[in-house]
């Protein structure tokens, strides 16, 4: 869970701390919005101090590592702004929110870089070179990442669909087969007519591989997930930062296929691309 008090549970543990770590706390509670843009190593070096120091640091406040620290910094700094963006103030400027949802966003795919296991992702590659035919499933923002999805894998020479309308996705649910592969993407994992409809196409004999939250509802019903969370309220905030991972394990996935298909499909590849060339002007025109 994420904590909102974080920088006044480090000053409340400064006398608990060993020297090092102090040293850290020191940069960290002199400017805490600068510390949430440096890197590991410019933070260690701010303090004087190794870059291991650092993480231990991190995981003394109940942060997974550095990464995930950052993003537990940057909302204990702001309150946020209901149905907008728990990183960001009402009176922050263009400079401040802009730095701060980047900045939120590169933090969160670098947690998820961290998070996602290896082997997981082949397992799900497994899957889906095998599928006779793909699903995408997604609602609201995951919707239009269902959507990316499709673009990305119709290249692989097999039929590829994205629906982001519950009964159409009940419908197709109900007409998997064996061999069907039905992707489902949702941060929370927590949406019924979603975990409904992935349990339906278990039932049909189709493979459903999940994107969303560990040890969720959704999880529960997939036949394999990819179970990253990033610490995002989307409950109360617009989806950000975990639409951006979605979309990177998308293109993870998509880029385990077309190395499983070897060097004979990029001719293949090509092909689209250079479809392509006459709709365009060329750079000189």
């Amino acid at each position: 869970m994420v904590r909102h008090d974080l920088i006044e549970r480090i000053r409340t543990r400064l006398d608990e701390l060993n020297r090092s770590e102090r040293k850290v706390a020191d940069v960290i509670l002199a400017d805490p919005a600068a510390a949430t843009g440096m890197s590991i190593a410019s933070l260690a070096q701010a303090a004087s101090v190794s870059e291991p120091t650092v993480n231990r640091f991190c995981r003394n406040f109940e942060a997974k590592g550095y990464p995930d620290f950052k993003i537990q910094l940057a909302q204990s700094l702001a309150g946020g702004t209901p149905y907008v963006s728990q990183a960001v103030e009402p009176d922050d400027g263009a400079e401040a929110y802009s730095g701060k949802i980047f900045g939120a966003t590169i933090a969160a795919l670098d947690l998820a870089s961290r998070e996602v296991a290896p082997e997981r992702i082949e397992r799900m590659v497994d899957y889906l070179i095998q599928a006779k035919q793909i699903h995408f499933f997604g609602l609201g923002a995951s919707g239009a990442v269902a959507q990316d999805a499709q673009h990305k894998f119709f290249r692989f020479n097999l039929p590829v669909s994205a629906y982001i309308d519950v009964l159409m996705q009940r419908m197709v649910a109900s007409a998997c087969h064996t061999g069907d592969v039905v992707v489902v993407l949702s941060y929370t994992g927590r949406t019924r007519e979603l975990v409904d409809i992935a349990a339906l196409a278990r039932e049909n004999g189709a493979v459903v591989l999940g994107i969303t939250a560990p040890d969720s509802p959704l999880s529960r019903q997939c036949t394999e997930t990819l179970a990253v969370s990033a610490p995002e309220d989307t409950d109360h905030y617009m989806p950000m930062t975990s639409r951006m991972v979605q979309l990177a394990l998308i293109d993870v996935l998509a880029t385990g296929v077309t190395l499983r298909r070897g060097e004979d499909f990029l001719h293949h590849l090509k092909k689209i691309k250079d479809s392509l060339r006459s709709t365009r002007y060329s750079v000189d025109e």
